[in-house]
């Protein structure tokens, strides 16, 4: 296993000379699971007073990856395993700090909290994770602002109370902070845990470490870069966590990765309008039963999974049939279609957006014997980068070297390599349909509404964009006789 270095390194650094193990609550009480990243991971009596709660367990029926389950056979894991090694990494890094760097000071209460912050950061997932909260929520409740974040502490708080845990109020604060990665309100806290479990200064951390590694494992995507070997080579620096000069490469690689699983696997076009399959089916159940109304009833999100399509599909409301037969068509392979896709150079954005690309926009370019409407039409606006924005998130690390281990220093991209990306951040327009048969209409509108775009930006003197990134791209050109070519397929499939 790529970490098994840190292990054995991990099982000399937390032992005292006469061999016992140090901060190892009650260690005879641990109970040890299997994990196919980490290997056998200890659960103490405090994670496992959060882990054998129903609360905890509803994350065994969570997908990871959501819809891509559907695309991807290997993505079976759920967010239950991910957060048991979230918060596994959470307490490693901790421990090795108290051990190497004892003027921190350290405490077991650090400890304590950082660890129950990785192990519950997750909490608060809905269905099929990000559909809920990025696709679901805002079509259910319009101009509501809710987050995933905000159904952990929301549910961190219900699991305590549920289950008479003993923790302290500050305790169950710091713990939320942490989940947010927040450091406003916490004066008296140490600024450096708060990049263990959701670092907002530069966005490395444990969670990234867990699921890069175990969402890569699990749909056979190769990863480049060796979280152990970062976390071996950190320390903390005035207050924040550094890395070694030499990880700085590893670094770029751990952010590349995460953009190629963007790219390459979390938007996967098959997955996305599946996505849109289930969107659609709970929004129509919602009114029915009452999915979206659970974000404000900790009992009721604690009964909310993905198992609401299973809950749809034995219904009997005939409210519900319409929910019912879009999930048939999942079954049956009858999937929401992708049309087309522009990638949308950065200070297009203000051409690029709803206001211009629209469903009505497109409608208004049928061609004669066209039939398709807005209700056809699926229209998804992303940005694919590698995590924050437009901007490296190396330049926001801090390094040092092993002549200076306490100081602490930026390593400009042209000094990491001259192969860096000039750009770490596309805009993407995609188009997709309801109505498969209509796709070669409505890529046809699509097109002819970019170029429309496309001979604005050419009239624009202040623009020096080449219109050609606007081009189609011939890759993706549905041809005339596709519903023909689909016919043939099926054809000579059936008769082998």
């Amino acid at each position: 296993m790529a970490n098994d270095s840190y292990h054995r390194l991990l099982h000399r650094e937390y032992t005292d000379d006469s061999g016992s193990e140090l901060l190892n609550e009650d260690a005879d009480m641990r109970k040890y699971v299997n994990d196919p990243i980490h290997g056998y991971i200890g659960l103490s009596p405090t994670a496992l007073q959060f882990i054998d709660t129903p609360q905890f367990q509803r994350l065994r029926y969570l997908k990871q990856m959501g819809s891509s389950y559907f695309v991807f056979p290997g993505a079976s894991h759920n967010r239950f395993e991910h957060c048991v090694g979230t918060s596994y990494l959470a307490s490693s890094v901790v421990q090795s700090f108290m051990q190497r760097q004892p003027e921190l000071e350290i405490t077991k209460r650090d400890l304590y909290c950082v660890t129950l912050a990785g192990l519950c950061h997750d909490l608060g997932h809905g269905p099929f994770s990000h559909v809920f909260d990025n696709e679901f929520i805002p079509r259910a409740l319009p101009g509501v602002s809710w987050s995933h974040e905000q159904g952990s502490e929301m549910m961190l708080k219900h699991t305590i109370d549920q289950n008479n845990i003993d923790i302290d109020d500050s305790d169950i604060l710091f713990i939320k902070q942490l989940i947010r990665g927040s450091v406003s309100g916490a004066p008296d806290e140490k600024m450096f845990l708060f990049d263990i479990v959701a670092n907002k200064r530069n966005g490395v951390d444990v969670d990234k470490f867990d699921y890069i590694q175990r969402d890569c494992y699990n749909v056979g995507v190769k990863s480049s870069y060796d979280f152990s070997r970062l976390m071996l080579n950190s320390r903390v620096i005035d207050d924040e966590v550094c890395y070694s000069h030499k990880e700085a490469y590893n670094l770029t690689e751990m952010f590349h990765t995460r953009y190629s699983l963007h790219k390459r696997v979390y938007s996967h076009r098959a997955a996305k309008g599946i996505e849109y399959m289930i969107v659609d089916a709970m929004t129509i159940a919602n009114p029915v039963l009452n999915i979206a109304g659970a974000v404000y009833d900790p009992n009721l999100y604690q009964g909310l999974t993905d198992d609401v399509l299973r809950d749809i599909e034995r219904s009997r409301e005939p409210e519900l049939q319409e929910a019912r037969d879009i999930i048939s068509r999942i079954y049956t392979r009858d999937i929401y279609k992708f049309v087309d896709e522009f990638i949308m150079p950065a200070d297009l954005s203000s051409i690029a957006n709803r206001k211009h690309i629209n469903e009505a926009a497109i409608v208004g370019f049928r061609a004669d014997g066209d039939d398709f409407v807005e209700h056809d039409i699926l229209i998804n606006f992303s940005r694919k980068h590698f995590g924050m924005g437009s901007e490296n998130p190396v330049d926001h690390i801090k390094f040092y070297s092993k002549f200076k281990i306490n100081e602490k220093f930026s390593i400009p991209s042209e000094m990491i390599s001259m192969c860096m990306p000039q750009k770490y951040q596309e805009r993407i327009v995609r188009i997709f349909t309801r109505s498969p048969q209509k796709r070669r209409q409505i890529q046809n509108a699509v097109r002819r509404l970019i170029a429309q775009i496309s001979t604005r930006i050419q009239s624009n003197s202040e623009n020096t964009m080449s219109p050609a990134s606007l081009t189609p791209n011939r890759g993706l050109t549905i041809p005339d006789d596709i519903e023909d070519m689909a016919k043939k397929r099926r054809l000579d499939f059936s008769t082998k």
